[in-house]
């Protein structure tokens, strides 16, 4: 088992990342930004404007672009997912030894791998943990009041973790059930996208409640077929998770969505890793024969093989059956 004792680092200076910063600044923590211009900027500013502004960074957040500055015995890696693999094959050596906590929902886009797996395949004798469940970076970095699950195959390093990384407005739950975690944090994304589309193209509440309820089926069926529990899945990684991404436009996935449904543009430069999750997903439940009809049309809309309207008149032209 790694170190877990000692200092903590955030690697990712995004609105995540800073907010865990935040949220773990009742000690010294160290923030990696991968931009030495950005780390410059909060250092003198105390301030991340741009990711997340109006939130004070404390004297105790050390902000820093060398690597070699924030390594430390606990590291959360918040990061994009599609980034995470190729970051840690670069800096196995630097890494080696550590405890990994990975903070990105999603799957690989190359080989469908959640973000656990990518840090276990690089670095098999690490400590390797994830971080998700229903938060926003504002909430967080503001201090209120907000829960997540910790999850670690090794539940003595697990509860080691809890109590390392929990802080005065921050509770984590542990559980050992690594891939019902990741999976819950991944496959909401692919929801959020599709209740925004519901939303934004004018379908109502009525049928965003539906969607939520039919993804949901979804959730339990892919993550029951990988091995997850069901009850990891109706806890905050993944059913709390959820309700958070289908109902508020602070989730960048359901205003994805809202913009897609109502055919307007969308910020290029915002990560939504919904959409690389819903391309993984499908493409899996294809060859694996899990039905996935919802998760399905998304990849097929963001691929532009279906309308809006033709996925909506896809999902009622689907066969009567029971619940």
């Amino acid at each position: 088992m790694s170190d877990v004792s000692g200092p903590v680092s955030v690697l990712g200076a995004g609105a995540f990342g800073t907010a865990l910063a935040c949220a773990l600044s009742d000690r010294v923590v160290t923030l990696w930004a991968r931009d030495p211009e950005a780390a410059e900027a909060m250092r003198n500013t105390r301030e991340n404007a741009r990711r997340l502004p109006g939130v004070r960074l404390r004297d105790s957040v050390i902000v820093t672009s060398e690597l070699g500055d924030a390594l430390a015995p606990v590291m959360l890696l918040a990061m994009p997912m599609q980034t995470l693999a190729q970051f840690v094959a670069d800096r196995r050596e630097m890494l080696r030894g550590r405890a990994l906590i990975a903070c990105s929902k999603g799957v690989d886009l190359a080989t469908g791998r959640g973000p656990a797996r990518v840090l276990a395949d690089a670095l098999p004798e690490a400590t390797v943990g994830v971080l998700t469940g229903p938060s926003f970076a504002a909430d967080i970095g503001q201090g209120l009041p907000t829960a997540l699950t910790l999850a670690c195959a090794d539940d003595a390093a697990g509860e080691a973790l809890q109590h390392a990384l929990s802080a005065p407005a921050l509770r984590l739950y542990r559980t050992t059930d690594v891939a019902g975690a990741e999976l819950g944090g991944a496959l909401k994304n692919v929801i959020a996208i599709a209740a925004g589309i519901c939303i934004g193209a004018g379908l109502g509440d009525s049928a965003r409640a539906a969607i939520m309820a039919r993804g949901y089926a979804e959730m339990l069926r892919f993550a029951a077929v990988r091995g997850a529990r069901a009850e990891t899945l109706a806890g905050l990684s993944g059913l709390g998770d959820l309700v958070l991404t289908c109902t508020s436009e602070k989730s960048r996935n359901y205003r994805f969505g809202l913009a897609l449904g109502a055919g307007n543009p969308f910020d290029a430069g915002t990560t939504v890793e919904g959409v690389a999750t819903a391309r993984a997903l499908a493409r899996t439940a294809t060859q694996e024969g899990i039905d996935m009809p919802l998760t399905a049309m998304i990849a097929a809309v963001l691929d532009g093989k279906l309308t809006i309207d033709q996925a909506r008149e896809a999902v009622f032209a689907r066969p009567l059956k029971e619940e």
